[in-house]
């Protein structure tokens, strides 16, 4: 798996944690959750890139957020469970501010990881929602 793969569910699985448990921003950004055994198994260039979306994430949720609600057909923010909030917001975090990331890596890459993590229809919901983002935002990938 790649370094930017173990990033993406490093960083999925902090914002997770600190909605679960209401954990404060720098708690989440220093990964606390992962413990020492587990935090070896990654390279500094996958725990590096997991805090930068995970910081950006946390300094940018309410702009994030209002990008998720704008895409949401027929559906609440509240009702959203805890696992696709946060992959959705990590997601649309790196669509937004990480403009070096072709917004269909994101999409691929979020999907990927609802089908890990998610229900066996939250990756059809992440790709509807990012899709959503991805045609209102009129992305193009060069």
């Amino acid at each position: 798996m790649s370094s930017r793969r173990n990033g993406r569910i490093l960083a999925f699985q902090a914002i997770f944690s600190r909605e679960f448990n209401n954990e404060q921003n720098e708690d989440t950004v220093a990964m606390g959750w992962l413990d020492e055994e587990h935090r070896r198994k990654y390279d500094e260039a996958t725990l590096s890139f997991s805090r930068l979306l995970i910081q950006g994430t946390l300094e940018n949720l309410d702009y994030v957020d209002q990008n998720i609600k704008e895409n949401l057909k027929n559906w609440d923010f509240s009702r959203i469970s805890c696992v696709e909030r946060a992959i959705l917001r990590i997601s649309v975090y790196s669509m937004l501010f990480q403009k070096s990331i072709p917004v269909t890596v994101t999409i691929n890459e979020a999907v990927d990881i609802a089908k890990d993590f998610g229900s066996d229809e939250s990756y059809k919901f992440i790709n509807g929602v990012l899709d959503g983002i991805r045609k209102r935002k009129n992305f193009v990938d060069d």
